[in-house]
């Protein structure tokens, strides 16, 4: 293999990736800049706020009741050793608000509607729907990502709220019902030591940047998926991976961030 072929087989892969994140780039550019079209047409994004968000709801409430379950009771056996059960709210109030809740969150939420998002805009395009827009001088970015976009985006950051609250409930029934700890210290220990700001809006924070980055995942895959039934079922795969991936690593960037300090 000459030195020419060599780096040809090299250059390839890397010009490709480097195509699709400036092409990307350039369909979230266009698609935030014909978002302000939604406010003539609200019902498109209530409708997918349906589709995503409350469809969601029961995975999310149920995951979060066992987490603050199991998060309890494995609090408890720890704080147990060292005297200090009665910090049990205090720390299940932490571990959900700051990173379980976000987390745990965006996978289920990647899992659930990110991989419904990328098949239903896959389908779309290889029954050629989205070509039939544009014959009909439809913007199929207009009309098809944007509402899905934002509905997305909107659905995270309240999943993650409603994990978090279930997810302490959880936890109070462990600890306070279950195992016997004092009722008013649970409650107390979690309201002198969790900030506002610095906890449940930094948490609040990351459900957000996860919805923009797993919403957008969903919908790219699906948009530049070949007109296949084949690659559409790739295309799915590839979002939860990807969205795995990029929740993650994102988390640690955030947290790195915002509690540093």
């Amino acid at each position: 293999m000459t030195v020419k072929n060599w780096l040809s087989k090299l250059g390839a892969p890397l010009r490709d990736y480097v195509e699709s994140i400036g092409y990307g780039a350039r369909t979230f550019a266009n698609m935030l800049g014909v978002s302000p079209g939604l406010l003539r047409r609200p019902a498109l994004l209530i409708e997918q706020l349906h589709f995503i968000g409350n469809y969601s709801m029961l995975i999310i409430t149920l995951s979060g009741l066992f987490v603050g379950m199991v998060l309890g009771l494995q609090g408890y056996y720890t704080l147990n050793k060292y005297g200090a059960e009665q910090s049990l709210g205090l720390l299940v109030a932490l571990g959900l608000t700051r990173e379980l809740g976000p987390v745990i969150t965006a996978l289920l939420f990647a899992g659930r509607a990110g991989t419904s998002l990328t098949a239903e805009i896959g389908l779309m395009k290889a029954g050629e729907q989205l070509s039939a827009m544009e014959m009909m001088a439809v913007n199929p970015i207009q009309r098809v990502l944007a509402p899905r976009f934002w509905a997305g985006v909107i659905s995270v950051p309240l999943l993650a709220s409603v994990f978090s609250a279930v997810g302490v409930l959880g936890g109070w029934l462990v600890g306070v019902q279950l195992i016997g700890v004092d009722d008013g210290a649970f409650w107390s220990q979690m309201q002198g030591g969790v900030d506002v700001w610095k906890d449940i809006f930094n948490g609040f924070a990351k459900s957000v940047v996860f919805g923009i980055a797993i919403t957008f995942i969903a919908l790219y895959q699906g948009y530049e998926a070949q007109p296949t039934p084949e690659d559409v079922a790739r295309a799915t795969t590839r979002t939860v991976v990807i969205s795995s991936l990029m929740i993650w690593w994102l988390d640690f960037m955030m947290t790195a961030l915002m509690f540093s300090k």
